[in-house]
């Protein structure tokens, strides 16, 4: 039996079940900002992918890059998701969400 397949299926799931709440608290807690981290995690995970030697690592850090990314685009619809009242506004950056 090759179980490379659920294991790359499942790491994708856990990433994608990580990157979704690290979204939503980052926001909460450094605005939109918080892209940085996202694109710095996201460019170290893409360039160990393309160095490490393992496929399955190597996959596995692929998807990380690619998650971490795409949480960039996340982090500014979360920003509007904030700013409609769908998710808590953090106090402290109240005169972020107003326009």
């Amino acid at each position: 039996m090759n179980y490379t397949g659920l294991l790359i299926g499942f790491s994708t799931f856990m990433c994608i079940g990580l990157f979704h709440p690290m979204v939503i608290k980052a926001e909460y807690y450094f605005g939109r900002r918080s892209w940085w981290g996202f694109l710095i995690i996201g460019l170290l995970a893409l360039t160990a992918s393309l160095l490490v030697e393992d496929t399955l690592w190597s996959i596995f850090l692929g998807v990380v890059a690619f998650s971490s990314l795409w949480g960039i685009h996340e982090v500014f619809q979360q920003h509007e998701r904030v700013r409609k009242g769908w998710f808590p506004m953090n106090p402290k950056r109240k005169a972020e969400y107003e326009k």
